[in-house]
């Protein structure tokens, strides 16, 4: 924050998709949310939303919303993150049913080691300077930040608003194919976890590919059989059969061209090869060593639409 404040920090901007880093923002703060047992909500923007900006301190701006909805609001309680475009701008909710804000603390939300009477604040070991580093990044990024509450234990809105790069006219109207592109996939993402299946869906849709999202092991197979996928995502610790039985089913009726990837939050185990997997990938998964994967898989069969 000191760096910060004497302009000590130089963000290093590129041209990037702001849904992708919103992504990986809410993987990086999804073992916390998830350790205080909430339930976490994801409602995207459709289509590219490019931006230029530092990668790294969108994603910090995110990771630190997320973080204080989730200390600030009791464990079991709700959390979501909302975006779309609006006026040449992403405008993103992040909202919490959690212990709010009185008026005062509204006013004063974004100030240096700002808290209030908060007994979770103390608890939780809280500096009062992450909302003011939020802004100071935002601002950075030429966007705003403001704080909404009805008041004490009402929850917490805070919204940021940070300007994208117009869409070409054309864009909306006549889907055009890239030479360099990949090759779209038929891709079946299979994981108990809700959240995390959808999010990864989305990327991977984002990205051009057709996916199905199933959350156990019987209704994976039914989904194999029924769609014949290109693409199998296999989430190793699934209820009913896990996942070295599915890819063992798979394999012994036959499925030998689909590629099928091990998703886990371990490091591989030597049963994922014997067991038929193609490859194996820890959670949080990296989406660019991902998408070398799927390029080397067979299909191709369905048009990849750039919009």
């Amino acid at each position: 924050m000191s760096r910060i404040t004497r302009g000590k920090v130089t963000l290093r901007k590129q041209d990037l998709d702001l849904t992708r880093a919103i992504l990986s923002a809410a993987d990086s703060a999804r073992p916390f949310i998830e350790e205080r047992r909430h339930r976490f909500r994801l409602r995207l923007a459709e289509g590219p939303l490019e931006a230029n900006g530092d990668p790294t301190r969108i994603e910090q701006i995110f990771v630190n919303l997320l973080n204080n909805a989730a200390k600030y609001t009791e464990p079991g309680g709700e959390i979501s993150l909302t975006s779309r475009r609006l006026d040449g701008h992403l405008e993103v909710k992040v909202r919490d049913n959690g212990i709010g804000m009185s008026p005062e603390l509204q006013t004063a939300a974004f100030e240096l080691f700002a808290q209030g009477d908060r007994a979770i604040a103390r608890s939780e070991g809280g500096l009062g300077i992450g909302l003011t580093l939020v802004r100071s990044l935002v601002r950075m990024h030429g966007g705003t930040v403001r704080a909404e509450s009805a008041g004490t234990n009402q929850g917490t809105c805070l919204t940021v608003m940070l300007p994208v790069k117009a869409m070409p006219p054309e864009a909306s109207k006549t889907p055009a194919l890239r030479e360099a592109d990949p090759q779209p996939r038929h891709i079946l993402v299979v994981d108990d976890n809700v959240d995390t299946a959808e999010s990864l869906a989305q990327l991977l849709d984002l990205s051009g590919h057709r996916t199905e999202v199933v959350h156990d092991g019987p209704t994976a197979l039914e989904a194999a059989r029924n769609h014949q996928p290109d693409v199998i995502l296999l989430d190793i610790g699934l209820p009913e059969m896990d996942g070295f039985e599915v890819v063992a089913s798979l394999r012994n009726e036959g499925f030998r061209d689909i590629l099928i990837i091990a998703i886990s939050g371990h490091v591989e185990e030597p049963r994922s090869k014997s067991s038929g997997f193609d490859h194996h990938l820890v959670k949080p998964v990296d989406f660019e060593e991902l998408n070398g994967w799927i390029a080397r898989a067979r299909g191709g069969r369905h048009t990849l639409r750039i919009r």
